[in-house]
């Protein structure tokens, strides 16, 4: 089998993942649901899989890979796309899951961010963290952000990324892109040597361990906008993350560092549309104030949310209010809102208000 025609055929479709795996055929994830590329392509055995695999990575790759038994990396074909690309091994072969880069820059539009969000790109220096579980939409959220940055300023941009995933063109910017592995060691590493590159803004791929976060942090209070994403659910367990991540001693001081540095955490979920044809993004943004700095400095993480809920006219909205917005609008199914909540029963009965007043409206 040749991978060309399963690329084309998965993005035809629209899928955003393809996945390809010993003992079953070439899948996609379209819509957010797993499903065959097509009828019929044949089930792939494990020379299949590793002959399609292995036709996509270079020899230096391939010997990575048989070294650490997975391997990130990117792949292009020309006229076609850009794919971000994980191959692992499993119990009963080689696998790979290819996910899709658009070549296309995303716009707000796209995305639906709101004006909170764009207001972002205006920061002189701080940190601003993307986060949500994977597939959730964050390098494609910080991606639009960036790209914004580079048509209105004139500053030097550095990503480090694993891998390189959007590619930016030199507009008003200059763009520096590292890709761990190929240009660098690690984030830690690419992030000690970028104090010395005159960087205005920073993009952190993933917060990974403690001397990435540590050194994010510091480049943070440094001058510099980062923009770095974590695999976190809502704003309180983010800054509950980073914390955690230090020595207790420590953990006083990197409180205090991050009330003063933070200045954003937007974390997102993608979901399927009710008509089953896309998905849509809700997002929980909350902006550091000076309450909310307090907070993080005196530990009580757990309060921000009421200040979250209640202060949509600074423009931070609770997971659950932008899931709210989005049934309310017939965007998405009530039940699928409820199942992507961080605190359903606040959802729950917001939704049971809003019917209530609906019945109400409606006797009247």
């Amino acid at each position: 089998m040749d991978i060309f025609p399963i690329l084309k055929d998965a993005l035809e479709h629209g899928a955003s993942d393809i996945h390809l795996a010993p003992n079953r055929p070439p899948m996609m994830r379209l819509h957010g649901i797993i499903r065959p590329i097509r009828d019929d392509y044949p089930v792939l055995t494990d020379e299949d899989s590793k002959a399609l695999i292995y036709g996509i990575l270079i020899d230096a790759q391939k010997l990575r890979f048989e070294e650490n038994y997975e391997l990130d990396c990117s792949y292009m074909v020309d006229g076609l796309a850009r794919f971000r690309v994980n191959v692992h091994m499993q119990n009963d072969g080689v696998g790979a899951v290819m996910r899709l880069i658009q070549s296309k820059m995303p716009t707000p539009q796209d995305l639906a961010l709101e004006d909170s969000i764009l207001r972002f790109v205006n920061l002189p220096h701080g940190l601003v963290l993307v986060t949500g579980p994977t597939g959730s939409g964050k390098s494609t959220t910080l991606a639009c952000l960036i790209n914004i940055i580079n048509e209105r300023r004139k500053e030097h941009i550095l990503t480090i990324e694993d891998p390189i995933e959007f590619v930016y063109e030199n507009k008003g910017c200059v763009v520096t892109q590292r890709e761990i592995g190929a240009h660098s060691k690690s984030f830690a590493n690419a992030l000690r040597a970028a104090m010395r590159e005159d960087p205005d803004v920073i993009l952190v791929g993933e917060m990974r361990d403690l001397e990435t976060i540590s050194l994010a942090l510091t480049a943070s209070e440094t001058g510099h906008l980062v923009f770095a994403t974590l695999h976190t659910s809502d704003a309180s367990q983010t800054v509950d993350r980073i914390v955690d991540v230090f020595p207790h001693d420590q953990q006083s001081l990197v409180r205090t560092q991050l009330s003063c540095a933070l200045q954003a955490v937007v974390c997102q979920t993608l979901m399927s549309t009710s008509d089953g044809r896309g998905r849509v993004a809700a997002r929980e943004i909350m902006i550091v104030t000076p309450a909310i700095g307090t907070m993080i400095r005196d530990g009580k993480t757990q309060q921000m949310y009421g200040v979250i809920d209640t202060s949509s006219s600074l423009g931070m909205v609770s997971l659950e209010r932008s899931l709210e917005k989005l049934v309310k609008a017939g965007k998405v199914n009530e039940k699928d809102a409820i199942a992507k909540a961080n605190k359903p029963e606040t959802l729950a009965l917001y939704l049971a208000m809003k019917k209530t007043g609906e019945r109400g409206a409606g006797k009247r």
